[in-house]
């Protein structure tokens, strides 16, 4: 058996030893365009930043230690230009010296990733103007920091490239604006959950411009203006494109294969396209989103790595199947941690979902262990159900162990009211005897039994005004002079029971705290003494970071770094 794999890094070199693994006859040849066939993608914003110092350290595999170890051959500088199912052969360039041939195949895996987004708008191909993809073009953004020494970069997208390079240009020493049309950073966040990654990213000196599009780029001064619709431009030493990624299909489209969302590549849970003995893999691939059911796009290493492998198991006779993408991630910013798993709330609800949410701060470990820090999760189910749909979690130590446990339990299909039932591990430097994750079934589980009943956020303009519902605020004296809500009532919880007859008995009452936790002690209170009560999901101090963070999108006001 002959295959030949076009494209290598996460999917393709990952099908190309499983292929040698299961065939040691297999013939397995691997045309990749760029030098490098294995490569930590998601290394390369560290080496700009000078964390990863060493070249050699990005590249997992050189096509000569491959060869030895799996007799793979992998030809670099070597690009396929066209596929020819009918005769089975597709058509190679060697860049290095011009040759094209056509190589034969029994099977053919398509491995060609997704190439960064290039708006059709004017200015697109400035010397100074960036992309960040490969590791060749890591060593050209290195190359041009070192030479010319910028002191200031615009970044055009916020998603994890965008945000790991504004972390890394930082630390270099420079000023750092990140652009771009939506009103936040990193769309697997809500809102809510995003302004805490804002508010880091603010501490840190980055320059947030955010829900304003970018119309082109300009060379002026030595640097480049960014052109803003509606705005004035922003001007730096060097722009970096990070708006996302659009599948590299180009091959794909022209050989007749399907294509789905995006102009991606159609496939079947086997990693088969529309063509016989045709397989693609990695980000250029349209799956089914595994919460949702959906198709999605989800470029992310670890799910291109298991389509490899399925790939290759398909390819050697196997039976393998892919489950679908939960989209897991996480990423660190600065100091802070963000994750997620699963879908957000927008995503839900743009599902057609109906959807309920807990919200709550823990300490990453015990309280009474030195170091602990709060973090702030927010959990997504289905109302009724109570399917687990979706968790994102933004903190500092800890977060990482939780969103995968929150992962691990959306994949086996816990229900959100049995995570109060895991069993996890204790002690007082990394957790506490309540996990995080345990807490959050804890609240679900009152929520299912009628115990807590919420409000939220989104709630708070059509509160009535009109004295009909009680608003009351329960934390100490000193928390509420430092800031309220306007409108809400001071008794703080330990006085509450002493003070039930300033609460009008015939009215609703919606309880805030600095946390919820206060706030829930204290509805259990009031309904013991037949009060109605609703508890506000996330506290004061998710409010104040979530109303400061929507003050500071619509005051920013884009100017030049220069200036």
């Amino acid at each position: 058996m002959k295959v030949v794999i076009v494209g290598g890094v996460a999917g393709g070199a990952t099908a190309a030893a499983r292929i040698r693994r299961l065939d040691e006859q297999a013939e397995i040849i691997v045309f990749e365009r760029s030098g490098y066939i294995s490569y930590a993608n998601c290394g390369l914003p560290y080496y700009i930043g000078d964390v990863i110092t060493e070249p050699e350290a990005l590249t997992l595999q050189t096509p000569q230690s491959f060869f030895t170890r799996f007799r793979v051959n992998m030809k670099v500088h070597h690009e396929v230009t066209s596929i020819h199912p009918e005769r089975k052969t597709v058509s190679v360039t060697n860049l290095e010296n011009g040759e094209v041939f056509e190589e034969s195949y029994d099977k053919l895996l398509l491995s060609p990733g997704a190439k960064p987004t290039q708006p059709p708008v004017p200015g697109v191909g400035l010397e100074q103007l960036f992309t960040l993809r490969t590791v060749e073009d890591t060593f050209r953004i290195k190359e041009y920091i070192n030479e010319h020494h910028p002191k200031s970069v615009v970044l055009a997208g916020g998603g994890f490239i965008g945000l790991e390079l504004a972390e890394n240009l930082r630390h270099l020493g420079m000023d750092v604006t990140i652009v771009q049309r939506p009103k936040q950073l990193l769309n697997p966040f809500d809102p809510d959950m995003a302004a805490f990654i804002h508010s880091e990213m603010r501490r840190q000196g980055i320059q947030l411009v955010l829900g304003h599009t970018v119309e082109g780029f300009a060379e002026s001064h030595g640097g480049v203006d960014v052109l803003l619709k509606g705005a004035s431009p922003l001007h730096a030493d060097m722009v970096v494109l990070a708006i996302g990624v659009t599948p590299d299909s180009a091959l794909a489209k022209a050989a007749g294969l399907e294509l789905g969302m995006k102009g991606s590549i159609v496939v079947n849970d086997r990693m088969e396209t529309s063509v016989p003995d045709i397989y693609a893999v990695g980000d250029a691939v349209q799956v089914r989103h595994f919460v949702t059911g959906l198709d999605a796009l989800l470029p992310l290493a670890g799910p291109a790595n298991k389509q490899g492998r399925i790939a290759a198991d398909n390819i050697c006779g196997g039976n393998s199947h892919y489950q679908g993408s939960q989209g897991s991630s996480i990423v660190k910013l600065f100091d802070l941690t963000a994750a997620s798993t699963g879908i957000n709330e927008t995503s839900a609800k743009n599902a057609g979902l109906i959807t309920d949410k807990v919200i709550l701060s823990p300490m990453s470990h015990a309280g009474y262990y030195p170091g602990g820090k709060v973090m702030t999760m927010k959990v997504i189910f289905e109302k009724d159900t109570y399917r687990l749909l979706g968790a994102q979690i933004v903190g500092y130590e800890g977060v990482d162990k939780r969103i995968d446990v929150l992962a691990t339990a959306i994949r086996a299909g816990m229900k959100a009211t049995e995570l109060k039932d895991l069993d996890l591990a204790y002690a007082p430097p990394y957790s506490s005897a309540k996990d995080p994750v345990n807490m959050a079934g804890y609240m679900i589980d009152n929520i299912a039994a009628g115990v807590l009943k919420q409000w939220f956020l989104e709630d708070l303009d059509t509160l009535p005004k009109d004295g009909s519902v009680t608003l009351l605020d329960t934390r100490t004296v000193g928390e509420y002079k430092r800031g309220h809500i306007e409108g809400f009532q001071l008794i703080p919880v330990d006085e509450l029971r002493e003070r039930l007859s300033e609460i009008d008995k015939n009215k609703p009452v919606y309880v805030i705290c600095q946390s919820g936790l206060r706030s829930y002690i204290s509805t259990r209170i009031l309904a013991g003494s037949g009060y109605e009560c609703y508890n506000f999901a996330g506290g004061f101090r998710f409010y104040d970071a979530v109303m400061n963070d929507r003050r500071l999108i619509e005051a920013a006001t884009p100017c030049g770094m220069d200036q």
